[in-house]
């Protein structure tokens, strides 16, 4: 093989990270996200007892079925869904219907009773959870230039960037919809395949709510340049698409949510991950002194468990994440 097109090889962004991050030998079929990232499911167990809060609400809004649905998108090691499962209780154990979805292989350990599988299931008749998975849905960068928006194309192995064509009219369309350029050298990232992608979330509830947690930014905040970013072992690097690295962008949670409402969601609220939790019981509320006069473990504890809250919901860091709940 020509040994200089081995080494110039130029795709758009989205095209480029869906090879580096799924494609063979890509990062997130060989590498588990705990080893690069912090999110809430491996921040506190804390994160898993809210989302059992929430799926018990969701249990009353249906009646209590004999079967209730538990997905979890974008699952990783099933930590979250193996945390729920483990506490909850015995007449909301026994009627759990446990779905992981993930590229990658089963973990060892996980649950038997946790089917683990690499698409969504047909149809969710409960609660499905996207904790930081839409960031990873692949998407294209555009860039305003004097002829109006066009494609950023990647060089996969070294990351150097290059102006290409035009985008396609639905592409354009949501651009203009959702997050438009106001000055030459404006960058976006164009999340129509979120959306669609969240759609087919919608989709398939059957009953139930959906719900959406990720990086997030509204239309009239968006950031001017973009939000494409690298991870590797907990540290932020340049985002070159050669599958040594996760890549991520914000998520327009908004164009998300319109997108649920087409797809038949009844109700939506978008929120932050402080809200959120804090509506399900977490506050980060430290606990009394007089506490660690009458039970010094006990207090001990229960400072631990309170700084775990406090960083869930603190809204510089994972507290500010945005929060899409729609409902069917």
């Amino acid at each position: 093989m020509n040994r200089e097109i081995v080494h110039d090889m130029w795709l758009t962004w989205r095209a480029a990270t869906q090879r580096a991050l799924y494609g063979e030998a890509g990062f997130y079929l060989r590498e588990r996200p705990s080893g690069h990232f912090r999110t809430s499911v491996s921040a506190s167990a804390a994160f898993a007892e809210a989302v059992l809060a929430l799926l018990r609400e969701v249990d009353a809004e249906l009646g209590k079925p004999d079967a209730l649905d538990l997905v979890d998108i974008g699952a990783g090691e099933g930590t979250l869904v193996s945390r729920v499962l483990a506490a909850a209780e015995p007449g909301l154990s026994e009627r759990l219907r446990i779905t992981a979805v993930d590229l990658s292989s089963r973990p060892e350990g996980l649950p038997e009773r946790i089917e683990w599988r690499g698409g969504l299931p047909d149809s969710i008749h409960g609660l499905a959870i996207a904790n930081e998975w839409l960031d990873n849905v692949p998407v294209d960068v555009v860039e305003q230039t004097s002829g109006g928006p066009r494609l950023v194309m990647v060089d996969v192995h070294t990351g150097e960037e290059r102006i290409g064509g035009p985008l396609r009219p639905a592409d354009r369309e949501w651009l203009e919809r959702w997050w438009p350029l106001p000055r030459v050298g404006a960058r976006a990232e164009i999340g129509r395949p979120r959306d669609e992608a969240w759609a087919a979330v919608v989709t398939r509830l059957t009953r139930g709510r959906a719900i959406a947690v990720d990086y997030a930014h509204p239309v009239d905040n968006r950031p001017p340049c973009g939000t494409l970013t690298g991870y590797r072992d907990g540290a932020v690097v340049s985002p070159i698409p050669d599958g040594t690295c996760d890549i991520t962008a914000h998520v327009a949670l908004d164009a998300c949510a319109e997108a649920g409402r087409r797809a038949g969601a009844i109700s939506t609220t978008l929120s932050t991950q402080r809200a959120a939790l804090r509506s399900l019981g977490l506050t980060g509320a430290r606990p009394p002194v007089e506490l660690a006069h009458r039970d010094p473990r006990g207090y001990l504890r229960a400072l631990a468990r309170a700084s775990e809250e406090g960083e869930l919901i603190d809204p510089s860091g994972l507290g500010g994440f945005g929060w899409l709940d729609q409902r069917r």
